[in-house]
């Protein structure tokens, strides 16, 4: 079998979206499954739309999936030599030629094809007149005009296209910048390209490159097609249905393993397996597991996956992903991996890990107003300061110690958890999410518990009236 070598062709127009990333995604998975090569190339010929800032936001969105390709990547409009090298080969052969008709003709054929609800095409005026370079020419394949094209999609299964159908495509425009699909041809020939895995939207375009590949005399690679990505509703994935850049999710507190395992199955199964590990999926992946009909990207699905993998990853793991958002959020990750681990199995996501424990690192001026209203107030003065006897006289600061306090403090106030860790806890953190009330006692520290406990006795003293007492 021939090296399978597969591509990721994406325009630097916007950020790597969801459906861009599955379309990476199987195509490195293919690669890998079969110990291929992963080429990564950026299709920047459309000159107007094109920017660095979007050529980085797609590479960041490689790296943080950690989808690797092998070698550097190539950019098309560092090929432009080699585009006019091949353009000047059709010429030579006849299998291309300038075209001089206007824009006001193009137009007119075009709006006759409708009111005829036919299919516009080009009507190859000048294809036969041996015309040369002119201001406002463009160079036209000629399409074979007999026969037919076909081919078999690795997901599909057989398409067949009548030559007739097809116009002569412009391969080259009056700027002398070369297009799309002939670009696209020339750099898979190029990069020796087995396989072209790739959005059903591009089905169209491959009868039409197909047949450049033949006038080339090349090898045709193979193509495989996979289905358009839908939101809940059924229509078209789009930023109404939230996020669809892959760096948004990353922002939004996801696991790269989580956003991986939902790629993998939008539009791909294994049987009913719903987890799988990236070693599984390079193991299992194929393009035969690919369904025709269009797949639906589910949110919940995702936040299901993500909680899984926050709870089953390596705690290493975790915490590297969540380093990030540490540093956004301007805390040093330097020791954090314990509050990972203990916050990690009641969380959806890492911005949420974050959020929710900022105190554990950094001192805060106000309380959670419906925490406090709730839970600060006279008579949680007693609670706390009882609680301060107690932990004081801990001298091993250590989990079975300080549980043992607060138990101590319910027995000796005849009151329940509640009454006890809650003012607690909104002390200790500022707001009424934590984990268990030993575990955040521990991670606090002694030192930061001590104070934070006398400094939410000051506030409820300062704060709250008697008629308090007996709400």
């Amino acid at each position: 079998m021939t090296e399978v070598r597969t591509r990721f062709a994406p325009s630097p127009t916007g950020y790597l979206h969801i459906g861009g990333a599955r379309t990476a995604l199987f195509s490195w998975l293919y690669a890998r499954h079969h110990g291929g090569r992963f080429v990564l190339r950026i299709e920047d010929t459309d000159r107007e739309r094109s920017t660095q800032a979007a050529e980085q936001a797609i590479l960041d969105g490689m790296e943080w999936l950690q989808l690797d390709y092998d070698g550097g990547f190539y950019r098309q409009s560092e090929r432009f030599e080699r585009y006019q090298e091949v353009i000047q080969q059709l010429l030579e052969k006849n299998q291309a030629y300038y075209c001089h008709c206007s824009r006001e003709r193009l137009d007119r054929l075009r709006e006759q094809a409708m009111q005829e609800k036919r299919k516009p095409r080009y009507d190859g005026h000048c294809r036969s007149l041996g015309l040369g370079p002119a201001d406002g020419a463009v160079i036209r394949f000629a399409n074979p005009q007999d026969g037919e094209v076909s081919f078999t999609d690795l997901t599909r299964g057989s398409v067949v296209t009548q030559n007739a159908e097809l116009d002569d495509l412009v391969i080259c425009r009056p700027d002398g910048s070369p297009t799309y699909n002939f670009c696209v041809v020339v750099d898979d020939l190029d990069m020796r390209i087995s396989h072209v895995i790739r959005g059903d939207d591009h089905i169209n375009n491959t009868p039409r490159q197909i047949n450049i590949y033949h006038a080339l005399e090349a090898p045709v690679p193979a193509f495989g097609h996979v289905p358009m990505i839908l939101g809940k509703d059924g229509s078209p994935l789009s930023k109404r249905h939230g996020a669809v850049s892959v760096i948004e999710y990353r922002n939004m507190g996801y696991l790269r393993e989580s956003v991986l395992n939902q790629l993998v199955r939008l539009g791909w199964s294994h049987g009913d397996q719903e987890i799988f590990s990236l070693g599984e999926m390079i193991k299992l992946f194929d393009l035969s597991g690919v369904n025709k009909k269009a797949a639906v990207f589910d949110t919940d699905k995702l936040d299901w996956l993500n909680q899984h993998y926050l709870k089953t990853l390596p705690l290493e793991t975790v915490s590297e992903q969540a380093a990030w958002h540490w540093q956004q959020a301007g805390i040093d990750p330097a020791g954090t991996e314990p509050v990972v681990d203990v916050q990690r199995e009641r969380i959806g996501n890492l911005q949420q890990l974050v959020s929710q424990s900022r105190a554990f690192f950094e001192d805060f001026d106000e309380y959670d107003p419906a925490q406090a209203k709730k839970h600060l107030r006279l008579v949680a003065i007693p609670v706390l300061e009882a609680l301060t006897e107690q932990l004081k006289a801990i001298e091993d600061w250590q989990q079975e110690a300080l549980s043992a306090a607060v138990h101590q403090v319910m027995q000796q106030l005849d009151i329940g958890m509640g009454k006890v860790g809650q003012p607690l806890r909104v002390a200790l953190t500022g707001h009424g999410a934590s984990p268990s009330i030993d575990k955040t006692l521990l991670l606090m520290g002694r030192d930061r518990s001590l104070q934070r406990i006398e400094t939410a006795i000051k506030w409820i003293a300062a704060n709250r009236q008697p008629q308090e007492q007996s709400h």
